[in-house]
């Protein structure tokens, strides 16, 4: 295993879709087999924007982390933690929101972004405006030295890149500049052909039933310039189709675009092969779920115990930052 160390989290938003799964989880599966993984659910991070309810966030977190164990997140090889029981990273935050300048953080595309689309929940709070501070904390408190980002989230990494460039400049060597794994984020359209979001009703859910699935798969948009069953489609114009490329093998994804562009085969019976390859594959990924959520005390207690080994590793590190400040 390298000896690189690898920081990631997830807000917990509670269960998590296919995006999540080729966005997100096949990256840390991959980088659990190569190198020292903390992988933690971000539950302050959701306090940014969902401060006034916060009722959902311990099930949420439930949840996600359930989909974490089902596909294969191995707490034996990996650190599995909660944010906020160790409290390290609230400290760690308060002591670099002390040196990060303001306009750091007002540049920040994320932050403009979000106050101009969430127009519905009040962003201006301090601690929306100093989320990407709390980010740095999670990150270099375990000295990371890789963070897994998509292209889109550079500006971000950049800014954690500074506030530990700037602690080390006032304060003395204490921690590495973490680098960029840069990986292929790819987009996952939803059943309307926008991206795959909770927030726009359009997920199919990793834990959802057999059944759901299809029923999902088979309201998906096709190619909007094939009225009729006797038309010949076009698989490239096609959202449903989409999901054919990674759950369908290549010989029979050749013989249904043959079959589509040839009119030989109808968009309902395209989608009932798709589905039922799309839930054969998901098929040990949901009984494995099923199996871990009938013990309703092991995300509890598997969360406590990584976060008592976060901690152990977090309390090191900040002697030295206390060291460094002379407090």
């Amino acid at each position: 295993m390298h000896t690189a160390r690898v920081v990631s989290g997830m807000r917990p938003t509670g269960k998590l879709h296919l995006g999540h799964y080729h966005g997100v989880l096949a990256n840390w599966l991959e980088l659990q087999r190569n190198y020292r993984c903390f992988f933690f659910a971000a539950d302050w991070h959701s306090l940014t924007t969902e401060y006034a309810d916060t009722s959902g966030i311990k099930e949420s977190t439930r949840e996600m982390v359930l989909d974490w164990l089902a596909f294969g997140i191995d707490p034996q090889k990996s650190v599995i933690f909660e944010q906020s029981l160790v409290p390290q990273h609230a400290e760690l935050n308060l002591i670099l929101a002390m040196i990060t300048p303001v306009s750091w953080l007002e540049r920040n595309p994320t932050y403009k972004e979000m106050r101009e689309n969430l127009t519905t929940k009040d962003l201006s709070t301090f601690g929306f405006l100093g989320y990407p501070v709390l980010m740095a904390a999670d990150i270099i408190l375990y000295k990371s030295t890789k963070v897994p980002v998509g292209h889109d989230q550079l500006p971000h990494l950049e800014i954690t890149r500074e506030i530990a460039r700037r602690f080390n400049y006032l304060y003395g060597e204490v921690f590495p500049e973490p680098e960029a794994l840069l990986t292929e984020m790819p987009k996952v359209l939803g059943t309307d052909g926008r991206k795959m979001s909770k927030s726009y009703g359009n997920a199919i859910f990793l834990s959802e039933t057999a059944e759901e699935t299809r029923k999902k798969v088979m309201s998906m948009v096709t190619d909007v310039q094939r009225p009729r069953r006797a038309d010949p489609g076009e698989p490239d114009r096609c959202v449903a189709y989409s999901l054919n490329r990674t759950y369908i093998p290549a010989e029979k994804r050749a013989e249904i675009e043959t079959a589509c562009r040839g009119a030989q085969l109808g968009c309902v019976d395209c989608k009932k092969i798709q589905a039922e390859y799309l839930v054969e594959t998901l098929a040990p990924f949901r009984a494995k779920r099923e199996e871990l959520a009938a013990d309703p005390s092991l995300v509890t207690d598997l969360l406590t115990e990584g976060s008592r080994k976060a901690s152990e590793e977090a309390a090191r590190n900040m002697q030295e930052v206390r060291a460094a400040l002379k407090l």
